[in-house]
């Protein structure tokens, strides 16, 4: 049978909606097919199983969430400065707030990949490119601070992503005077990063 790609990519966008909707499981062949308003039995003539679609989720994921290069272009046209880093993760919080089923399917997909190995390897492997790509981009960038630096920034804004997509109004009032999340953003910069 000949397999029409804009077909799977429907798929594979319909299995992102049911991941951040349902969790990882309510990620069946079934559910996918409903979310892509597709004939039931559909995606099992495009994904070998489920792990097969969960791995193709993942790839899509990477790709969906990636910054847009002409806004990364825009960005590094300004002076190489903590503001810099600021406005790169101010624009991340953006596509954050823009395409939250993607950030919480992401969110559904580490869940997942801790309760199976073959997944957690993969998705290890992703993620860790994601920010060996990020140090590498930081660095060739000229941007201030180093590895340790933007490890820290890593973790602190994945740690403000959760908090604001999955309980949003907790970080409300927790540091004075700062608006969540584009305050919080800010200070996380402003606390990690070197003045220069």
């Amino acid at each position: 049978m000949v397999r029409n790609p804009e077909r799977r990519a429907a798929l594979v966008d319909a299995g992102v909606e049911v991941l951040a909707t349902e969790g990882a499981r309510g990620l069946t062949f079934r559910a996918v097919d409903t979310a892509a308003g597709v004939p039931t039995g559909t995606a099992s003539n495009y994904f070998a199983n489920r792990d097969d679609l969960l791995h193709q989720i993942d790839t899509w994921l990477h790709q969906r969430l990636a910054p847009d290069p002409d806004a990364v272009a825009e960005l590094l046209a300004r002076p190489r400065d903590r503001a810099l880093v600021a406005a790169f993760m101010h624009n991340l919080m953006g596509r954050v707030q823009r395409d939250r089923t993607g950030f919480l399917a992401m969110m559904e997909m580490r869940l997942e990949a801790s309760r199976r190995p073959d997944l957690r390897a993969s998705l290890m492997n992703s993620l860790r490119g994601d920010l060996d790509e990020a140090i590498a981009f930081h660095t060739q960038s000229d941007l201030p601070g180093g590895p340790e630096e933007i490890t820290l920034l890593y973790l602190g804004m994945r740690g403000l992503i959760l908090e604001h997509l999955t309980m949003p109004g907790l970080l409300d009032g927790a540091v004075p005077g700062a608006m969540v999340p584009d305050d919080l953003v800010t200070r996380l910069v402003e606390r990690i990063l070197p003045e220069g």
